[in-house]
């Protein structure tokens, strides 16, 4: 019997997903992103002159979504103090 059919065939339990704080690490994710475009936006004239202002707008975008992520595990948050509650 290999390693992967004892993993496979209900010999083992998978674990439990690790909890952490989901909004404190979304967050994080953001800003680093947001401080990558701003440290990057004054240099936007040698980015255009050499093909690369897609670093830029990818930590914009990074950013942009970043808070997409954290009005989302705000959300998700809420509905399981929620859920706990009932």
């Amino acid at each position: 019997m290999s390693l992967m059919d004892r993993w496979t065939n209900g010999e083992r339990e998978a674990p439990e997903p690790l909890e952490g704080n989901v909004v404190a690490t979304t967050v994080t994710g953001t800003l680093i992103w947001l401080v990558l475009f701003l440290v990057q936006l004054p240099f936007y004239s040698w980015f255009a002159d050499n093909g690369h202002t897609w670093w830029l707008w990818t930590c914009a975008v990074g950013a942009a979504l970043g808070c997409v992520g954290i009005w989302y595990v705000k959300a998700r948050d809420k509905a399981i103090k929620r859920a706990q509650e009932d």
